[in-house]
C-alpha cells in the first residue's frame, strides 16, 4: 500500500499509485499486516478508535477486485514490527479485516455516484483511520490544502501534483507519464475509457485509466478527433539523475510538453516512428492528413445600432493551418443571412472555431447550423475566448507586445506597421489567435507577415459564394458530403498531399486575369502534346513523396523526431538533385514560362539542405538516438565534452578488470550483460567463496552468480548519470540544430509551393487526356458563353464509356441573346444543363480543359445560384423564406460580368405570387443587371419575357417525346384518365413546353395506380377549365374591338353556339327552334 519511492526510503518500488522507478513490478494483495502494521507505529498520545464495522465477504471479495492493481507489501522492517506485535495490533484492530481494500482503494472519488458513497458510509466510517494514516505515510502536517473533503483522506504527492496541473488546463484532458505508461485521472479516465475503450477504475481518491507509452500517438489522436484537447504531461527527471541529486525523496517533478487540438495536431507524440526503408509505410503514415486543419478565428464589428439590430455588421476572420503555416485573413461587411461569412466558412472548411463568449444570433445560428451537418468525430471543434481577447483596445496592445518585443528580428516594428493597418476586426482576431497559439507554442507562424494573404480579393479570384459551392457540388456532393461527386473528385489527379491541397484552392479560387489563366492552360497544353521524356521523369519524382509541406512546419516549430526529420531533409536533398540532374533537358525542351521557371528555381531554393543532411548519421537518425546523432562533433561541444568523460569512465571500468581477475584468480574473466545490467562479473556457484565480502551480488541461476565490485558500483552510477545527462544535452542541442534549420524555412516551403504548383498541371492535364476535352478560349474584353456540345463534367465521369451523356450547347453574350429562360417536362434535365454551363465556366477559369467541342469563356466575376428547395431550421427559415434570401444576396452582389443561375424560383407559395415574383425578378436581371441569366421555370406566363425583349431573351425547352399510342393503350374508358407516357430526350431546344409532365414522374416514382388515374383525370379537368377561361379572355378580347353591329350580331351567335355544344341537352330543352332564328 505504501510507495516509498516517494517518501525518500532507499529502496523504490513501482505502483499504479505513484511514478515507478522500475519498470517491471508486480501489483501484490494487500494483507491484514498491510493494515495493521501502520497502527502500531502511530504516536501513542494519539490512539485510533476503529468502530466496528458490518461488511460481508462477499463485499470484501468485490473491493479486493477493485484494489488488486494498487494493492502492495510494506518493507521488510514493517513486517518484522508487525510479527513483534502481532497480537496487540489485532486486539486494536480486531475488526479491521473487513476494511482494508476500503482503506486502499476508497470508492469515494471524483466521479463516484452519490449512492455508492452514501453506501459506504452507512457501513463504515473510516475518516479518522485514514487521515492517520496519510499522515504516517506523508510523514508531513496534514492540512486543509491536502484534505479531500468528500472522503476525509489526504491526497497522495502525485494526486496533488496533478490536481495543481489540471487546475491550470481545466479545459484538457491530461495525459500524464507515469514510468512505462500514461495515465488519466479523476473525469478525464472516465473519459478516455469511454472515448477509448479501455479500463477505468478507482484509486485512492481518483478514477484512474492508463495506457502504454508506445501508444500515445493513436490514442491522443482518437481523443483529439472526438473534439477533445489534449494535453502531454511529461517526467522532467531520470531516475539516476534525480538519485544523484538533492531531491532524491521528492516526487518526480513533472510539466505539460504538448496540447492538442485538431487544427493544433503537430508533434512528436501524435506521429507514429516511420519505417524509413519500407516505401508504402512511409506513404501511408506521411500522407494520412491530407485535408486542410485550418483554426478560424471570427470578430464581430457592429458599426452602429441600426445597422446591427438589422442583422448588417463588419465580420473579420483570421485563419491558420499550423500543419503547413498557412496565414489568411479577411474582412467583409454581411447581412443578417451570414451569406459571406458561410461562404468562407465552406471554402475554408475549418476543424476548429475560435469565437467570442457572445456572438450575433444571426452568426451563432449559422454556426450551429454548421456544426450540426458534421458527424461527431467529423465535428468542427469550438473554443470560446473571453469577450476582451476580442476588444481592440486589447488587441491592440497585445499585438503591439508581440511584434515590438517578442518577434526576434530588427525589423519586428516593420511588421508592425503592417498589422496595423489591417482592419479592426482582423487585429482582433489575429490578437485572439495569438494568444491561443500561445498555449500550443506554435506563434512562431505568425512572425512574418509578410506571408499573410487575403482569402477574398474580388479583382484576382472569381466569387462563388457558399449557396453556389453547394448546389454546383464544387467540393463535395449534396448525396452523402464526400468529394466523390464533386468537381475537385473530376480534377484530382494529383500525386502529392501538398498538391491535392494546393489544387483545392485552385477550385474554389478561379482566375479573373486572362493572362494568368492562359499560362496555366499553356502548361497544360505543353504536358499534353509534348512528346519530350522529361515530363514522365518529373512526374515520377512526385510519386510516392511524403508529405514534406506539413514535414517542414513540424521542422519549423521544433515538434519534430529525428526519423520524421531525416525523412524530410532526405527527400528534399534528393529532390534538388534528380531536378538539379535535369535542369539542361528543361531549358531545352520545356518551351512554357510557368513550366521552365518554376522547375528551375527549386533546385536553388533547395541548394542548402545537403549541408545539413550530411551533419547526420543516418543509422542514428532512424533509431532515434540523438546521442550519435551527429557524425562531427566540431560544432557541438558541449556533446564532445560529455562523451569525452564518459569515455573516461569506460576507460576505468576496463582497467579495473584486470584488478578483478587478480582477485577471483581467473585470467580470462570478462564483463557481462544481463537484463540491462552490465559491468557484472560472472562467477560459478562452487566458486563463490573466491569472490571478496565487499562485492554485491546482483543476480544468479542455479550455476552461476553475478557481482558488482564496490569499484564497479562507484563508477557504473556516475556512468549512468553521465548517459543521462548525454541524452539532456544532446535533446538541447537538437532543438538548436532545428532552430538553425528554420532559417530556411521561406525558401524551402516556396520550393515545396512550385512541387504542389507542377502536380497541380499534371493533374490537369490528366484530366485534358480523358477524352472529347478541349482547350477553352478565355478572354478578358467579352462578355460570352458559347459551348458547342458541352457534357457535365461529373455526371460524364459517373456514366463512364456504357452510357452516352447527350451534350448540349449553349450560346450567350453580352451583345445579344444573354437570357434562356428554360422550361420542361420534370427531370428533363434542366438542372443538369444550367450546372453544366456554370461547370464548365470554372473549370475554364482555373486554366483546365473543358468537357466540349470548341469553348469559348468570357471572363466571369462571380456565379450566383438559387436552386433546390430546403428549410433551414438552425436559422428559422421556411423553405420560401431560404429561396427568397438566396435571391435578394443575388441581386445586391451580380453585376453585368457575372454568370445568374435561378432554378424554379417562387415555387414555395401561391400561384399568382409565384409567378409575380418570378417575372419581377428575372425582369430586372434582364433590364437592370444586364448578367448572363439561366431562368428554369414551369410559369408559361414569364416566357412572354421574351415578346417584351426579344433581342435579350430566348425560350428554349429540354426536348421530350409523348408517345401517345401506348398512352392510348392504358385508357380503359372515356372516364378514365392516364398519365401520359414521355421519352426525354435531354435536349436543349428553342421554344417553350407548354406542359410540365409531373404525372410522369409521380409514375416513375411508383405513386400507386388509382391515385395516378385520379390525378390524370383532375388534371385534365382543370386544363379544360383554364381552356374555357382563355377562350373567354381572348373572345371579350376580339368583341371589344367590333364597331359594325352585323359583325356583333355574327358574333354573339357564334358564342351562343359554342355555349349549346358545351352544354349538351340541356339547351335542347329549354329553348324553343324560334329563339334560334331569332
Amino acid at each position: 500500500m505504501f510507495q516509498t519511492s516517494e517518501f525518500g526510503t532507499k529502496r523504490r518500488t513501482s505502483s499504479e499509485n505513484n511514478e515507478p522507478c522500475e519498470k517491471k513490478t508486480e501489483a501484490l494483495q494487500s494483507t491484514v499486516e498491510d493494515i495493521c502494521n501502520p497502527l502500531k507505529t502511530l504516536d501513542k498520545k494519539e490512539p485510533q478508535k476503529c468502530e466496528k464495522p458490518r461488511i460481508c465477504l462477499q463485499t470484501l471479495d468485490r473491493l479486493r477486485e477493485f484494489s488488486s492493481d494498487s494493492d502492495q507489501l510494506c518493507n521488510k522492517v514493517r513486517e518484522d514490527s508487525f510479527q513483534e506485535k502481532q497480537s496487540m495490533s489485532l486486539e486494536k484492530c480486531s475488526t479491521i479485516m473487513g476494511r482494508s481494500t476500503e482503506m486502499e482503494s476508497p470508492l469515494l472519488s471524483w466521479d463516484t455516484s452519490p449512492k455508492v458513497a452514501q453506501k459506504e458510509e452507512s457501513h463504515c466510517d473510516l475518516s479518522q483511520f485514514s487521515a492517520s494514516l496519510k499522515s504516517y505515510e506523508n510523514t508531513q502536517n496534514t492540512s486543509d490544502v491536502n484534505l479531500n473533503k468528500r472522503t476525509k483522506s489526504i491526497y497522495t504527492p502525485l494526486e496533488l501534483q496533478v490536481i495543481e496541473m489540471k487546475k491550470q488546463y481545466k479545459d484538457a484532458v491530461l495525459c500524464v507519464e507515469c514510468g512505462y505508461k500514461y495515465r488519466f485521472f479523476g473525469e478525464d479516465a472516465e473519459i478516455a475509457a469511454r472515448e477509448l475503450n479501455i479500463y477505468c477504475h478507482p484509486d485512492h481518491n481518483f478514477m484512474t485509466a492508463s495506457i502504454p507509452s508506445h501508444r500515445l500517438f493513436v490514442h491522443v489522436r482518437r481523443l483529439v478527433a472526438k473534439g477533445y484537447k489534449v494535453g502531454v504531461i511529461k517526467q522532467m527527471e531520470t531516475a539516476a539523475l534525480k538519485a544523484a541529486g538533492e531531491n532524491k525523496s521528492s516526487l518526480f517533478s513533472r510539466k505539460l510538453t504538448a496540447l492538442y487540438t485538431k487544427s493544433t495536431l503537430i508533434g512528436e507524440d501524435v506521429n507514429p516512428l516511420l519505417k524509413l526503408d519500407d516505401s508504402v509505410d512511409v506513404e501511408e503514415v506521411t500522407t494520412m492528413d491530407v485535408p486542410d486543419n485550418y483554426l478560424l478565428c471570427i470578430c464581430e464589428n457592429g458599426e452602429n445600432l441600426k445597422d446591427r439590430k438589422k442583422g448588417d455588421i463588419v465580420i473579420g476572420i483570421m485563419a491558420v493551418q499550423p500543419t503547413t503555416g498557412e496565414v489568411i485573413f479577411d474582412s467583409f461587411r454581411d447581412c443578417a443571412s451570414r451569406l459571406e461569412l458561410e461562404s468562407r466558412v465552406l471554402r475554408l472548411q475549418p476543424v476548429e472555431l475560435i469565437l467570442p463568449s457572445s456572438l450575433s444570433d444571426q452568426s451563432e445560428k449559422l454556426v450551429n447550423s454548421i456544426t450540426s451537418m458534421r458527424l461527431r468525430d467529423d465535428r468542427i471543434r469550438i473554443e470560446r475566448m473571453e469577450n476582451l481577447h476580442f476588444e481592440y483596445s486589447h488587441a491592440f496592445q497585445l499585438i503591439t507586445d508581440f511584434y515590438a518585443r517578442e518577434v526576434p528580428e530588427i525589423t519586428g516594428p516593420q511588421k508592425l506597421s503592417v498589422i496595423l493597418s489591417l482592419d479592426k476586426p482582423v487585429i482582433c482576431s489575429l490578437a485572439a489567435i495569438i494568444a491561443y497559439l500561445k498555449e500550443f507554442n506554435l506563434e512562431k507562424m505568425l512572425y512574418n507577415p509578410s506571408n499573410f494573404k487575403r482569402l477574398s480579393n474580388e479583382t484576382e479570384y472569381m466569387t462563388i459564394n457558399a449557396t453556389t459551392m453547394k448546389n454546383l457540388e464544387i467540393l463535395q456532393n449534396q448525396t452523402d458530403m464526400k468529394t466523390k461527386g464533386s468537381l475537385l473528385w473530376v480534377l484530382d489527379h494529383t500525386k502529392t498531399s501538398f498538391g491535392r491541397r494546393r489544387l483545392k484552392k485552385w477550385v474554389t479560387q478561379p482566375l479573373m486575369k486572362s493572362s494568368d489563366i492562359n499560362a496555366r492552360l499553356d502548361a497544360v497544353s505543353e504536358i499534353l502534346l509534348s512528346e519530350s521524356s522529361v515530363f514522365g521523369q518529373i512526374q515520377n519524382l512526385l510519386c510516392k513523396l511524403p508529405d514534406i509541406e506539413r514535414g517542414l512546419c513540424s521542422v519549423f516549430h521544433k515538434k519534430c523526431s529525428t526519423q520524421e526529420f531525416f525523412l524530410i531533409v532526405s527527400t528534399l536533398s534528393r529532390l534538388e538533385l534528380e531536378i538539379q540532374a535535369l535542369v539542361p533537358v528543361i531549358h531545352s525542351h520545356v518551351k512554357t514560362p510557368l513550366l521552365q521557371n518554376t522547375l528551375l528555381e527549386i533546385p536553388e531554393l533547395l541548394s542548402p539542405i545537403k549541408h545539413y543532411l550530411k551533419i547526420l548519421n543516418e543509422e542514428a537518425a532512424k533509431s532515434g538516438d540523438k546521442t550519435q546523432l551527429f557524425k562531427d562533433l566540431t560544432d557541438f561541444p558541449v556533446i564532445r565534452k560529455k562523451k569525452e568523460e564518459i569515455l573516461d569512465v569506460l576507460s576505468k571500468i576496463q582497467l579495473h578488470l584486470l584488478e578483478i581477475r587478480k582477485q577471483i584468480k581467473n585470467p580470462s574473466a570478462e564483463y557481462v550483460t544481463v537484463s540491462g545490467q552490465e559491468f557484472m562479473i560472472e562467477v560459478k556457484n562452487s566458486l563463490v567463496s573466491s569472490v571478496p565480502s565487499t562485492w554485491v551480488m546482483v543476480s544468479s541461476t542455479k550455476a552461476v552468480s553475478r557481482f558488482h565490485s564496490p569499484f564497479i558500483i562507484e563508477n557504473y552510477r556516475h556512468l549512468n548519470q553521465l548517459r543521462e545527462q548525454l541524452v539532456l544535452d544532446c535533446s538541447a542541442e537538437w532543438l538548436n540544430f532545428l532552430d538553425h534549420f528554420s532559417e530556411h524555412y521561406h525558401p524551402v516551403s516556396k520550393a515545396i509551393g512550385h512541387l504542389a504548383t507542377i502536380d497541380c498541371l499534371f493533374s490537369l492535364a490528366q484530366v485534358a487526356k480523358q477524352g472529347d476535352y478541349c482547350r477553352p478560349v478565355v478572354q478578358d474584353n467579352r462578355r460570352e458563353i458559347i459551348i458547342k456540345n458541352g457534357r457535365h463534367p461529373v455526371i460524364d465521369v459517373l456514366l463512364g464509356e456504357q452510357d452516352q451523356y447527350v451534350p448540349n450547347t449553349t450560346n450567350l453574350s453580352g451583345d445579344g441573346e444573354r437570357v434562356m429562360i428554360i422550361t420542361g417536362p420534370n427531370m428533363g434535365g434542366k438542372s443538369s444543363y444550367i450546372k453544366q454551363v456554370a461547370l464548365i465556366t470554372v473549370m475554364a477559369q482555373i486554366g483546365s480543359y473543358v468537357p466540349a467541342e470548341e469553348s469559348t469563356i468570357g471572363v466571369v466575376d462571380g456565379i450566383f445560384t438559387r436552386m433546390g428547395a430546403a428549410d433551414n431550421i438552425y436559422k428559422g427559415r421556411s423553405t420560401f423564406m431560404e429561396e427568397l434570401t438566396d435571391t435578394a444576396e443575388i441581386i445586391r452582389k451580380a453585376t453585368s460580368r457575372s454568370l445568374v443561375i435561378l432554378d424554379e424560383l417562387g415555387r414555395g407559395t401561391s400561384t399568382h405570387d409565384g409567378i409575380a415574383i418570378a417575372y419581377a425578378t428575372l425582369e430586372h436581371f434582364i433590364r437592370d443587371v444586364e448578367s448572363l441569366t439561366l431562368f428554369v421555370t414551369h410559369y408559361p406566363s414569364v416566357c412572354e419575357l421574351e415578346k417584351v425583349y426579344p433581342e435579350e431573351v430566348g425560350n428554349y425547352h429540354m426536348a421530350f417525346l409523348v408517345n401517345e399510342e401506348e398512352s392510348g393503350e392504358q385508357k380503359g374508358s372515356e372516364d378514365e384518365e392516364n398519365p401520359e407516357f414521355i421519352t426525354f430526350l435531354y435536349q436543349i431546344t428553342k421554344g417553350v413546353s407548354a406542359r410540365s409532365y409531373g404525372l410522369n414522374v409521380a409514375k416513375l416514382a411508383d405513386v400507386p395506380e388509382e391515385i395516378l388515374k385520379k390525378a390524370a383525370h383532375k388534371s385534365k379537368e382543370l386544363e379544360e377549365l383554364v381552356n374555357v377561361k382563355r377562350k373567354k379572355l381572348k373572345s371579350f378580347a376580339e368583341v371589344w374591338k367590333i364597331n359594325d353591329s352585323r359583325e356583333l350580331q355574327k358574333w354573339i351567335t357564334s358564342a351562343l353556339l359554342l355555349i349549346w355544344v358545351l352544354s349538351g341537352r340541356v339547351w335542347r330543352k329549354t329553348y324553343s327552334k324560334s329563339c334560334w332564328n331569332k
